[in-house]
């Protein structure tokens, strides 16, 4: 008997299996289809099936260089200062006094003076000032730390202060080095002078001194600095542009990335060695070392004491600075000796510490006192760096604080009441590498200075406050680098020479050339004297001059050519 419910009932096919059955039709069409283009493609002559001359120069082109996927990513700017921790007093724990420093020569004076980084009983303070210390290596910022009582002191850089202002509660009871080299801009091969960034991008990172060195140098030659948030944004005719990243040794990963695409984004980076002696040997000669910090003394290593801890412990204070200063001496004159405990320390090998200790110099009691002061001509001073760092860094510090609120030269002047380190002198000389002179090669910058002469005259304008705030600018260059020179390059308006032409011709626009140069000379001779009697310790073999009259005309304004051109060279 058949069931009456199965007799309508039709079978149904699986989604399945109608997916499959469409799958095979189609392959059985495309399938004749593609024969029957192959038997329409056999019976066409080869030639015709050849790109044309068109295609094929359109084929060759390459496309744009790519940047490499490995390359770093920029970091956002930050949008003001760094936000510290709040201000606590540190407290030393069972009368060991915590330090930190960073993988850096120039605090090997600490490690010196502590006989390591441990506490040590038989430490210079342990035996003068009977407390011990606990040196701690870090490359982290540690300036919130610092403020909120985490460390009694630690070590940064001039510059630094300026950036975190009044919210840093800490003192700065000494100097502890200069950076000599250490520090350094690499740019491509074809740039030779920092005013030639202009309108180009460079990589560093930000608050510390990588920013600070371009800022300075970027300043100096009358360039903007523009933060930019990445590669493909461009700065100004008239700026520098800078993009941050991680840090300084990325920046520099970041420039050879772009070295190694051709991209062409970046034409420099800033950062310190081994990294940028690295990029500059892996470029295969596209790129070379601008200038460094060598013989330019901007880059200061100060010792910050927490506030709190320093107003409550004078005399732990004074026990450092001494034994700073003891150590960076025992460095200085007797390095065979005290090499392997610098060494051990960082993990270096002999060699490599002697080797980092050639970048630095440890800076003793009468440059302590030179530096502070304001006197000290072979280097840069606490105050000019400051000022240098606030100037520089414009917008981006927002409520700049006077740099004396840092300063207690109490603990250096007491040593030097009780006859310490009497027979130290200021030391700090130029390091020459090569015999060839400054002015024979290229200024590391340039900047056009408008002095105020009498009318018709070569006399300065005595009466004109921004001649001495000029002649200031051209001191500050020679004492910041020692061995640097300047060349006065004198100019005039040119904008009276078709005048001449219509009144006596080609021959009176001759003689009043003539005249013109010698006035430029004689008013860049002006600026050179007016230098000297203002500042009589200059060595006046630092100073040249030339006249070049209207030769050089800076464009069509006539008072942006009635102008002194100073261009400063520095030795490398």
């Amino acid at each position: 008997m058949t069931d009456p419910g199965s007799i309508n009932r039709q079978p149904r096919r699986s989604p399945v299996g109608i997916i499959v059955t469409i799958i095979l039709c189609l392959g059985i069409i495309g399938l004749g289809g593609w024969l029957y283009l192959r038997s329409q493609l056999q019976t066409v002559p080869t030639a015709t099936m050849q790109p044309s001359s068109t295609q094929q120069t359109t084929q060759a082109t390459p496309s744009a260089p790519a940047p490499s996927a490995d390359a770093p990513a920029p970091v956002e700017p930050s949008a003001g200062s760094p936000q510290l921790e709040a201000a606590e007093a540190y407290v030393p724990k069972n009368n060991v006094v915590e330090i930190d420093i960073s993988e850096y020569a120039g605090y090997g004076g600490l490690i010196v003076a502590n006989g390591g980084l441990d506490p040590n009983p038989n430490s210079f303070f342990a035996k003068n000032y009977g407390f011990q210390v606990k040196l701690s290596v870090s490359e982290e910022e540690t300036w919130g730390k610092l403020n909120n009582g985490k460390f009694a002191a630690s070590a940064t850089t001039a510059d630094v202060l300026a950036v975190l202002g009044r919210q840093f509660n800490v003192v700065v009871p000494a100097q502890i080095s200069f950076s000599r080299g250490s520090d350094m801009i690499v740019v491509d091969q074809g740039i030779v002078s920092i005013n030639q960034l202009a309108g180009k991008t460079v990589s560093g990172s930000e608050f510390n001194e990588s920013e600070f060195f371009i800022r300075y140098l970027a300043s100096e030659a009358g360039l903007k600095v523009k933060l930019l948030r990445d590669l493909d944004a461009k700065p100004a005719a008239d700026e520098v542009g800078l993009v941050f990243y991680e840090d300084s040794f990325v920046a520099c990963d970041a420039y050879e990335a772009e070295l190694k695409a051709g991209t062409n984004r970046l034409a420099g980076c800033v950062g310190w060695t081994p990294r940028t002696d690295e990029v500059i040997e892996a470029s295969g000669g596209k790129a070379k070392m601008l200038v460094s910090n060598k013989n330019l003394l901007v880059i200061a290593d100060i010792l910050t004491v927490n506030k709190g801890f320093a107003d409550a412990n004078p005399k732990m204070v004074k026990g450092i600075v001494e034994g700073l200063l003891w150590g960076n001496r025992q460095l200085s004159e007797h390095a065979d000796q005290n090499l392997d405990v610098v060494a051990k320390a960082f993990k270096w090998k002999t060699d490599e510490a002697k080797d980092e200790l050639a970048h630095v110099h440890l800076s003793n009691l009468p440059e302590n006192l030179a530096f502070f002061n304001g006197t000290i001509d072979a280097a840069g001073s606490f105050s000019g760096i400051y000022q240098s760092s606030v100037l520089s860094y414009g917008d981006r510090i927002k409520n700049p604080v006077d740099g004396d609120r840092f300063v207690d030269m109490t603990q250096l002047q007491a040593l030097q009441k009780d006859g310490k380190f009497a027979d130290q002198v200021v030391a700090i000389a130029p390091i020459r590498t090569s015999t060839t002179q400054a002015l024979e090669g290229d200024p590391l910058l340039k900047k056009d200075i408008r002095f105020f002469f009498e009318p018709n005259s070569a006399r300065l304008d005595d009466q004109a406050k921004e001649n001495q705030d000029y002649l200031d600018t051209i001191k500050g260059f020679l004492q910041v680098s020692p061995g640097s020179e300047i060349l006065l390059r004198g100019h005039v308006d040119n904008a009276r020479i078709e005048e001449f032409r219509k009144q006596g011709g080609e021959e009176l626009v001759k003689s009043m050339a003539l005249k013109a140069m010698e006035l430029s000379k004689q008013r860049a001779d002006a600026v050179r004297a007016a230098l000297l009697k203002k500042y009589p310790n200059l060595d006046p073999k630092r100073i040249e001059i030339v006249g070049r009259g209207w030769e050089e005309p800076a464009g069509p304004d006539g008072d942006k050519n009635r102008r002194v051109e100073a261009q400063w060279f520095t030795l490398e």
